[in-house]
């Protein structure tokens, strides 16, 4: 008998590694990587920005609500703020009708966010519009938007989606707060997933609902907030407070955490891409909505200040890089 030294249990263990070794090893299962979402789902750059034709935005003139048509309700929208119908035309095409004080300011704003490269459905100011049945309202100003051409995909919130951090959506944040469009609940942001001649659907993020803006944004000190109201959107300015990494906007609404990312970088873009917009493109949007003269040009003004104290915060930048 030949005496190795070694103790037994140690031989044990060696020859049981041994043997796992020899083994094949199973496979561990591979992780599949999350599917990649790219910012083009959110922000197309627009290369034709002078071009784009306001009056009309992701909407065509052919493509517009007839008058003559009777529209046939299928549902009624009671809740929100604001009041309307879903109904579907003699053509098939299904629409959603909005009606009340966001109707002007939400075709003002759609038009504008796809002018700056965001996905807008199609939306159109329609009057004398008429239903099959007996109902209120009808005839009266309202926003009619698209439903046939895509369908919803969910909801993503602003502090939770696949382009957090990235200037587009933090750009798309500024410009809503440029437009004072205080509602910036989860809910009006929807996934659209766009029907088409492809054979996938395109996917796009998109903020719908913008009605909630062209006035003063709710919470302290004031009590509820306004739509559709130059008076109160000439009261508030951009910015409040600016530093060389935050920014405080003139924001009270319920909203607030939503702002706590944006630095003066974010808000100088917004404001550079929107600056590239002309008076007579600007004046375009706020026609579409049939805003009287006077009030579209006091619109205009307000938001060229704003924009000139977004532009501002590139100036003092500057300045403080090149101090000594």
């Amino acid at each position: 008998m030949i005496r190795t030294g070694i103790p037994l249990s140690v031989c044990v263990v060696i020859a049981y590694l041994t043997a796992a070794c020899t083994r094949p090893m199973l496979a561990s299962p591979v992780r599949q990587p999350a599917p990649q979402v790219a910012v083009l789902d959110l922000w197309t750059e627009p290369d034709d920005i002078a071009q784009r034709d306001l009056r009309w935005g992701s909407s065509r003139a052919d493509h517009a609500p007839s008058k003559t048509d009777v529209f046939t309700v299928t549902g009624i929208d009671k809740t929100g703020y604001s009041r309307g119908y879903d109904v579907v035309g003699p053509d098939g095409r299904e629409w959603d009708i909005k009606l009340g004080k966001e109707v002007q300011p939400e075709i003002v704003l759609s038009r504008i966010l796809w002018a700056l490269g965001y996905y807008q459905p199609e939306t159109y100011y329609v009057t004398g519009w008429q239903l099959s049945g007996s109902w209120e309202s009808e005839g009266e100003p309202a926003r009619f938007r698209l439903e046939s051409d895509h369908d919803t995909d969910g909801e993503w919130a602003w502090l939770e989606n696949p382009f957090a951090g990235t200037r587009p959506l933090q750009g798309l944040i500024a410009i809503n707060l440029l437009l004072n469009n205080h509602d910036l609940k989860t809910s009006n942001n929807r996934i659209y997933r766009l029907r088409g001649e492809k054979a996938e659907p395109v996917r796009r993020f998109v903020v719908q609902d913008v009605g909630s803006a062209l006035g003063k944004p709710r919470g302290f000190p004031y009590v509820r907030g306004t739509r559709n109201d130059i008076t109160d959107y000439e009261s508030l300015d951009l910015i409040r407070k600016a530093g060389d990494s935050k920014v405080q906007l003139d924001y009270r609404g319920p909203f607030t955490n939503i702002l706590e990312r944006l630095s003066p970088a974010d808000v100088i873009w917004a404001c550079e891409l929107l600056n590239r917009l002309s008076d007579g493109q600007l004046d375009d949007a706020f026609k579409a909505a049939d805003y009287a003269p006077d009030i579209r040009q006091r619109y205009i003004a307000k938001l060229r200040s704003k924009i000139q104290e977004g532009l501002a915060l590139r100036a003092s930048r500057e300045a403080r890089l090149i101090q000594p």
